[in-house]
């Protein structure tokens, strides 16, 4: 099995965390402010990391130059915009809609890539994405004809995810993971926790009781460990082995595991409709991982004759 197919299965695991984790994140922010949480969330994730790298990395003082921090840091910013923004958005819309309005950043991370990196997309990943687009489409847009202003800022976020996907990509090659990634993670909690104590109520946020609630423990402690920790430190790795554009199909596929957990842990709606939308995004993933045939010399040259 090479890397690059231990790279999108990987990418595919970290996503089905994701999608599922969207019920879990909406129970726990029905208490602890959006922010708040984040900062509590990404701090929890900070610390896992940071004790598996004094534990088990070596040759630590040359990993943290100024270099991998600054990277990491951008990494960070995009994140932090990314999750402030999704967070916000669950508080007035629903989890599967968070998922699907998300997931629009299958389309974006294909145009920012081409005018940013100038990695012009191949034939099958062009149909993969019309496909992916098309069943976004019929999940989101079909499901109702409302968009809340939560879809709004689900919305903004998604932009902000297709950013940090493809800066990702900019850095992984470039740097170790595990220092990126711890970078990065910690610049999300510094920032949100400046946020919180600006935009919410610290004091009534950070309480000891508050956090101890069962659905912000489990919300936190899951989020923390699965969907960030071990989460980010994949993608971080892995996307070292693979392009944006199959980085952000394959995270088409958060809509559909957020719309199954959803069904399944608090009985929302998912209609034939949104079955089929879902079957398109995989088709679409499916379909740019083919290989496309490279014309040989000799069709070459009777063509150009």
């Amino acid at each position: 099995m090479n890397k690059s197919l231990i790279a999108d299965l990987t990418l595919l695991l970290v996503v089905f965390i994701w999608g599922a984790t969207f019920v879990i994140v909406q129970d726990a922010i029905s208490f602890l402010t959006p922010f708040s949480f984040n900062a509590v969330r990404f701090f929890i994730a900070f610390l896992a990391l940071a004790i598996f790298y004094v534990i088990f990395s070596k040759k630590k003082t040359k990993t943290f130059n100024k270099a991998t921090i600054q990277s990491g840091a951008m990494l960070g910013f995009w994140l932090f915009l990314a999750y402030g923004l999704q967070t916000v958005g669950l508080l007035y819309t629903t989890p599967a809609k968070t998922g699907f309005i998300t997931g629009l950043s299958v389309v974006l991370v294909p145009v920012l890539s081409f005018f940013l990196l100038k990695q012009r997309p191949n034939r099958n990943v062009i149909i993969g994405i019309c496909c992916a687009t098309i069943g976004l489409y019929m999940i989101t847009m079909l499901q109702t004809a409302s968009f809340s202003k939560g879809d709004f800022f689900v919305l903004l976020g998604a932009i902000c995810f297709a950013m940090h996907i493809i800066t990702t990509s900019k850095y992984a090659k470039h740097y170790q993971a595990l220092p990126l990634t711890i970078v990065q993670i910690l610049t999300v909690s510094v920032l949100s926790f400046v946020v919180s104590l600006f935009v919410e109520k610290p004091k009534e946020m950070y309480r000891i009781d508050v956090l101890m609630q069962k659905e912000v423990m489990i919300g936190l402690l899951i989020t923390a460990l699965l969907a960030t920790a071990f989460a980010f430190l994949a993608q971080t790795y892995f996307q070292a082995y693979t392009s944006p554009t199959r980085v952000a199909l394959i995270f088409a596929m958060e809509p559909v595991f957020a719309a199954i957990t959803s069904y399944f842990v608090i009985n929302e709606t998912f209609t034939t409709t949104m079955l089929f939308g879902c079957v398109l995004i995989f088709a679409g993933i499916i379909f740019a991982e083919l290989p496309v045939k490279k014309q040989s010399v000799v069709e070459r040259s009777s063509i150009e004759s």
